[in-house]
């Protein structure tokens, strides 16, 4: 029994030092220590051993037993050190590799456009306002002396919810909302979405962007939205830039007008963008009709005031260059990584 005792030690020591995973040194362990392992067998057989023998044969056994696990103690030891240094050697970082560069986004045209107008409009001592773009019938029509029986509630021009509830047509319902809250004076500028039931083509598209300016105060006069917008018009596409006024018509605001200014691309002198002119339209303007401050509450006898709506996305188009609104909105990183 002795002989087969210094057998399993000396195979024990072999296979354990010769492990190398964690997994290896449990395996080795059940097949020398486990219920069905040969040390445990060994111990078994004492039973044919005499009286005299079997302390002596125990003590050698449990000797044996302390040993093995030691080795497994130690070469489990060693087995993680191993392991950690493997896996160092496997995830060193040589940081004299140049990095991969990942590329970097960029803001959509609209956005860009969108940041140097209200940085313009707030260094006019202009404030920032957004509204609902599911808006009451009530704001979006009738409160801008719209009546019911007007061609612009038609439902081939407008989407609605129901008999009072659109999504808005234009960014002006939020005129009389800070009309009725606000007393004057009032420096507003109101960008936002707005949807119409129009076909999608180069120039229009069911859903756009719009942004709506307002002033209302004492004195107010048509020169003060002229300066204003020819200020604002230069800062925009350059100190060059000229601007006339059209006589138009708009419900809420008499007198109206269409703004035009300078071609950016002949610079006045036409070419095919201009159709000749010289002009491109870039907005919607007037004096604040007197029923829709009235219906607001303010008194037309001190205050007067203007207002005007520009297409945000018209007015990128013509900064950028952009013949097709539908570039906008397509998400093709090949057209917006030139921005």
């Amino acid at each position: 029994m002795k002989e087969k005792l210094k057998v399993i030690l000396e195979n024990a020591s072999k296979e354990i030092k010769a492990c190398r995973k964690p997994g290896e040194i449990e395996s080795s362990r059940v097949k020398y220590l486990g219920k069905k392992g040969e040390l445990t067998a060994l111990l078994r057989g004492m039973g044919s051993l005499s009286p005299d023998e079997r302390p002596i044969m125990g003590n050698l056994v449990n000797s044996a037993k302390e040993e093995i696990e030691a080795l497994l103690k130690a070469q489990k030891e060693r087995v993680m050190v191993f392991q950690k240094e493997r896996r160092l050697k496997e995830e060193e970082i040589d940081i004299t590799i140049p990095g991969i560069r990942f590329p970097r986004g960029k803001k959509h045209p609209l956005t860009k456009t969108l940041e140097e107008i209200k940085s313009i409009f707030l260094g006019l001592g202009f404030s920032m306002i957004e509204g609902p773009e599911v808006e009451l019938a009530y704001y979006n029509f009738t409160a801008l002396n719209i009546p019911e029986d007007h061609p612009a509630r038609d439902v081939q021009d407008t989407f609605y919810i129901n008999d009072d509830i659109v999504l808005r047509t234009h960014t002006s319902p939020d005129e009389p909302r800070v009309m009725e809250k606000t007393k004057p004076p009032i420096r507003v500028i109101i960008p936002g979405r707005v949807y119409r039931a129009d076909d999608v083509d180069a120039t229009h598209s069911p859903v756009f962007h719009q942004i709506e300016g307002l002033v209302v105060d004492e004195g107010i006069t048509l020169g003060d939205l002229k300066g204003t917008f020819d200020l604002f018009v230069k800062k925009l596409y350059g100190e060059h830039m000229e601007t006339k006024f059209r006589p138009s018509h708009f419900p809420f605001t008499e007198p109206s007008a269409e703004i035009d200014a300078t071609c950016f691309v002949c610079n006045g002198k036409g070419c095919r963008v201009c159709k000749d002119t010289g002009w491109i339209e870039l907005s919607g303007a007037g004096m604040t009709h007197p029923k829709v401050l009235e219906r607001c509450g303010i008194d037309t006898s001190k205050y007067s005031g203007f207002a005007f709506g520009m297409g945000l996305d018209r007015l990128t188009m013509l900064k950028y260059g952009i013949e097709d609104m539908r570039l906008l909105f397509e998400n093709d990183i090949r057209f917006l990584s030139q921005f």
